[in-house]
């Protein structure tokens, strides 16, 4: 966690719903720390790859056939 403390800090450089009183000559301690936030997922909404897999749609293809429409294609080509 990241914190900054500023001792007998001007009162009067604070936004006015931040200061403590109405006296432009008080000086104030200031602490801003930042909050903990978490980016991760609950466990329910994380996708596995077992997910990814399970959601892939047919045809699914061997790599015998690529290999031979990657040939009929290479072939097609040199025409």
């Amino acid at each position: 966690m990241n914190r900054i403390v500023r001792e007998n800090y001007p009162a009067a450089k604070l936004p006015e719903e931040l200061r403590p009183s109405s006296d432009p000559d008080a000086r104030v301690m200031v602490t801003v720390e930042t909050q903990e936030t978490t980016t991760e997922l609950p466990r329910e909404r994380r996708v596995t790859l077992d997910d990814i897999w399970a959601r892939r749609q047919p045809p699914f293809r061997t790599k015998e056939e690529i290999d031979a429409q990657v040939r009929a294609d290479r072939e097609a080509w040199d025409g």
